[in-house]
């Protein structure tokens, strides 16, 4: 019985551990204007994070929470396509396409 019960305790540690891990990225982030007329929302697209998961995105000193609503991008090298309301907040409008830490 003790072998049992620690065998499931250490199931379960690990179990919730590996759901508290972060999974930090970085690459590049661009934006876009079309598609969902948002409300100001700071809302992106990802690839994988499930749809309303709340994502830190940080650049050039700034870090802004957006949720991801939407897929993409689907252009080899970015990571995460922001709103325009989001791409504003994070100081990237000039640039367009810019480095980015994902979490």
């Amino acid at each position: 019985m003790r072998a049992q019960t620690t065998l499931f305790f250490s199931m379960a540690c690990f179990s919730f551990s590996a759901f508290s891990v972060a999974h930090a990225e970085s690459g590049l982030a661009s934006y876009y204007g079309y598609g969902k007329a948002g409300k100001g929302e700071l809302t992106c697209a990802h690839r994988t994070r499930p749809f309303g998961s709340v994502l830190k995105v940080s650049y050039s000193g700034r870090t802004i929470q957006c949720r991801v609503n939407d897929r993409g991008p689907f252009i080899r090298g970015r990571i995460v396509d922001l709103s325009v309301p989001a791409a504003r907040a994070l100081g990237m409008m000039s640039a367009g396409v810019v480095r980015v830490s994902v979490e």
